[in-house]
């Protein structure tokens, strides 16, 4: 039974590679050729580049407001070197209401990284790419698995999330990736480099398009035969609370507000001009302060600011 297989995986670790392959893999990876999103950064003409990029501008972040960012970002700075060569404020800039602007100054980091050290070509190594700035082990394996078609497990929140309910019966996975997660996901992960690349992508897209956090289409879904959280009736969520995505009146919703003044300015910007986004002056000031402390923003003489040139 599907589901005494899957049991086998959470307790061991293995399961033999043509149950897998029957019951999982090609299911998954026949649904996703025929149903893909024709997506920027899974062309050919994309290179490691438009994938590492894609990588960061789709954390905590909707397909459908990283596009426009995406082709921008790729048309101003087609390689690596060409981002490096610019001030990390420019990046700043350029990273416009996508959120988290942290993650516009690591790319910089690691652009500048790959410029030194790789003579400016994305690293195909995992290693190599987990020692570049701002990448952590999910963006070393995505880069390596869709960018060099190579063999990783890929855990984002999605393929998080088919996992969990196909394979272990519950509704959602834990807010933070368990070691218990990677185990599965190495147990699942094809034999073949070429076939785990598919399934990475294929059980992403799922994911996303199908098994999704809320409103999931199981009538649409390869594994449905074989998935334990349908097969068990689809239990409600038990475990913590998850996190919400709260954003109005918090830190965030200041600090976005304080630097869109920065990315619009074409001159530094004096304090008077950002005191005018947001009423409240302690929490606009602990804004402020979080801005100078992440980098993302640089304090003048005479209370002036501006992006960062350095």
């Amino acid at each position: 039974m599907p589901t005494a297989l899957a049991a086998d995986l959470v307790a061991a670790g293995t399961a033999d590679a043509r149950s897998l392959d029957e019951q999982f893999h090609s299911p998954v990876i026949a649904w996703f050729e025929a149903n893909a999103r024709d997506l920027p950064w899974r062309r050919e003409d994309a290179g490691p580049w438009g994938v590492m990029v894609s990588e960061f501008m789709l954390q905590q972040t909707p397909v459908s407001r990283v596009l426009p960012v995406y082709e921008q970002w790729l048309a101003r700075w087609p390689r690596p070197a060409d981002l490096a060569k610019e001030a990390p404020g420019e990046a700043v800039r350029a990273w416009g209401r996508l959120g988290y602007p942290r993650r516009a100054l690591r790319l910089h980091g690691a652009a500048v990284a790959i410029t030194e050290r790789h003579g400016g070509d994305v690293p195909a190594q995992h290693a190599q790419l987990l020692a570049l700035p701002g990448i952590g082990e999910y963006t070393a394996a995505a880069v390596a698995s869709f960018a060099y078609g190579q063999r990783h497990a890929v855990l984002d929140t999605n393929v998080r999330r088919v996992f969990a309910r196909a394979v272990t019966g519950v509704q959602y996975p834990p807010n933070a990736t368990t070691a218990a997660e990677r185990k599965l996901a190495r147990a699942l992960l094809p034999e073949d480099e070429h076939t785990a690349s598919r399934w990475a992508a294929a059980s992403m897209e799922l994911g996303a398009l199908v098994c999704s956090a809320k409103n999931e289409n199981c009538a649409r879904c390869p594994l449905a035969a074989q998935c334990a959280w349908l097969a068990a009736g689809k239990p409600a969520h038990e475990g913590p609370a998850r996190r919400g995505q709260t954003y109005a009146g918090t830190d965030r919703q200041v600090r976005g507000k304080l630097l869109a003044v920065l990315r619009e300015a074409v001159s530094p910007v004096p304090q008077s001009a950002l005191d005018r986004v947001w009423d409240e002056p302690v929490q606009r000031a602990r804004a402020l302060d979080g801005l100078v402390s992440d980098g993302l923003v640089e304090p003048l003489p005479d209370g002036y600011y501006r992006l960062p040139l350095t």
